[in-house]
């Protein structure tokens, strides 16, 4: 018994068809070749930042054209210093105030995030998760803005920053970018213009008032603290003797 082969016939494509596929090979290999380009330049400037001082960040620029739009001179008062000319309290109260968990998460902290969803559900006024890596890769390498791109560029130097940076290398940029009052960036510069002294020379109390203003620390002055700092300042240095010492 002889069995019958059936041939199904194989449609070539039309001309239409063929010139689809080209353009969407085309665009596929340009798509791929800007992905390519995105990941080499952007870490470039994180490795470069690995190891260099950033000249000056984004917000920085914001904030000074912000001031001339106002009349003001524009400003941007910054003194570098490496880590351990930093008072080891004002590390120890950061990470209390900002980022108790800093030592342990890999840039993104999910437990404070579902802390911060359920706070949120239950209360008018909310609360973020966002860690000092974070906060870090926002101030460095991104525009002020809220907005979900930022917050997807965030993510990406978020994770590129933990992956090649040391944590020491994080607080360390951290502490020398931050915003800590109207033209004042980093540890040194909000130690000699709130207490006359180097950030080296910060007390426990000192340290606890500069970090209870950097939520809005254009509009709290540790110098001169409201109530609401006091009492900042309190739960503060309550969680400083709660958290495990800060050790790099």
């Amino acid at each position: 018994m002889e069995i019958e082969e059936t041939i199904i016939p194989v449609e070539n494509p039309t001309p239409e068809e063929n010139h689809y596929r080209k353009r969407w090979k085309r665009v596929v290999q340009w798509l791929k070749w800007i992905v390519i380009a995105f990941f080499t330049i952007s870490l470039l400037p994180v490795i470069l930042f690995r190891f260099l001082p950033p000249p000056v960040t984004p917000l920085m620029v914001k904030r000074a054209f912000e001031r001339a739009s106002e009349h003001k001179k524009p400003l941007i008062q910054k003194d570098w210093v490496r880590l351990k000319k930093i008072s080891p309290h004002l590390i120890q109260a950061v990470v209390a105030s900002e980022d108790n968990r800093f030592m342990e998460h890999w840039g993104i902290d999910v437990e404070a995030i579902e802390k911060a969803v359920e706070h949120n559900k239950r209360h008018r006024r909310k609360h973020g998760a966002s860690t000092i890596t974070q906060q870090t890769a926002k101030n460095v390498f991104l525009w002020p803005a809220r907005t979900y791109t930022r917050k997807a560029f965030e993510f990406y130097f978020t994770t590129m920053i933990e992956l090649t940076w040391s944590k020491k290398r994080i607080m360390e940029v951290y502490l020398n970018v931050i915003e800590m009052g109207d033209g004042i960036y980093g540890a040194e510069a909000a130690a000699r213009k709130y207490f006359h002294k180097p950030a080296s020379k910060l007390t426990r109390g000192e340290a606890a008032l500069i970090a209870a203003a950097l939520p809005n620390p254009r509009k709290r002055n540790p110098a001169a603290p409201s109530d609401y700092l006091w009492k900042r300042q309190a739960r503060i240095l309550d969680l400083m003797n709660k958290i495990p010492p800060v050790a790099f």
